[in-house]
């Protein structure tokens, strides 16, 4: 086996005249996966590449994958995904990764970003207040999921506050924010769910609100393929049954 002609170009396309130093120590795994996931994902569908690359980050966030963020948040950049969509998808995986797993995409996105001589701080992308983040947030929950979301922070009182603060922080500090639109926001939401696994319900809920914004089934199909180099077989199949659990939702 030698490295595909489309993988030779998708590879040069992401990394410039980069060189693994795998090519050296384990040759024959960069053809076994560089012909796949460069050749034969890529090739697999019309997802244009800034989309793929949304996917891919989060993805790599979702599962935990920080010395591979590290490597493709460069070629993402070189793809036409912004300094302001990067950090809106680190910013967003806090509320469905925790601080603890997210902290170190942070550095390394600071440290790439300061690497390519990205100015840091970016544009504020902030919208909302503390006075305002509440409704805004349900505002946000009701044009995604639909009317059943309002007054949705007062409901499941034996839950303490946390409906409440998936409200005004996970929608109203998060969804609010500008850098990504709705359809962008849902799509990451999908992919931190389905890498990091367990969290099924959630993944299902999840992928009837990405058709509900329009990221329809077939959308969502190749969004999880493009995944498979990343997260593996197990959690792409739990994903894709629940992405056929909500277009039966959908669809009824």
């Amino acid at each position: 086996m030698a490295i595909s002609d489309g993988a030779k170009r998708y590879c040069e396309k992401m990394f410039p005249g980069y060189d693994s130093g795998l090519n050296e120590t384990d040759p024959e795994f960069v053809e076994l996966f560089g012909n796949f996931a460069f050749d034969e994902v890529v090739a697999s569908d019309d997802l244009d590449d800034k989309t793929r690359f949304l996917v891919i980050l989060a993805a790599l966030l979702g599962c935990q994958g920080a010395e591979e963020f590290r490597v493709m948040l460069p070629a993402a950049l070189n793809f036409g995904v912004t300094p302001a969509e990067v950090k809106e998808t680190v910013y967003q995986a806090t509320a469905y990764l925790g601080i603890g797993r997210v902290y170190p995409f942070l550095k390394i996105t600071n440290e790439v970003f300061s690497a390519r001589g990205v100015k840091l701080p970016l544009e504020s992308q902030g919208t909302t207040s503390v006075g305002d983040r509440l409704s805004a947030g349900e505002q946000t929950q009701i044009e995604i999921f639909g009317e059943n979301m309002r007054g949705f922070a007062d409901k499941g009182k034996e839950n303490g506050y946390i409906n409440r603060w998936l409200v005004d922080n996970c929608f109203g500090d998060y969804y609010t924010r500008g850098g990504l639109d709705y359809r962008q926001r849902e799509l990451i939401t999908f992919c931190f769910l389905a890498a990091q696994g367990g969290c099924e319900p959630q993944l299902t809920s999840h992928a009837a609100a990405n058709m509900r914004v329009g990221n329809d089934r077939d959308f969502l199909v190749k969004a999880v393929s493009q995944c498979v180099p990343y997260i593996g077989y197990p959690r792409c199949l739990n994903a894709l049954r629940c992405v056929n659990e909500a277009a039966k939702i959908t669809e009824g």
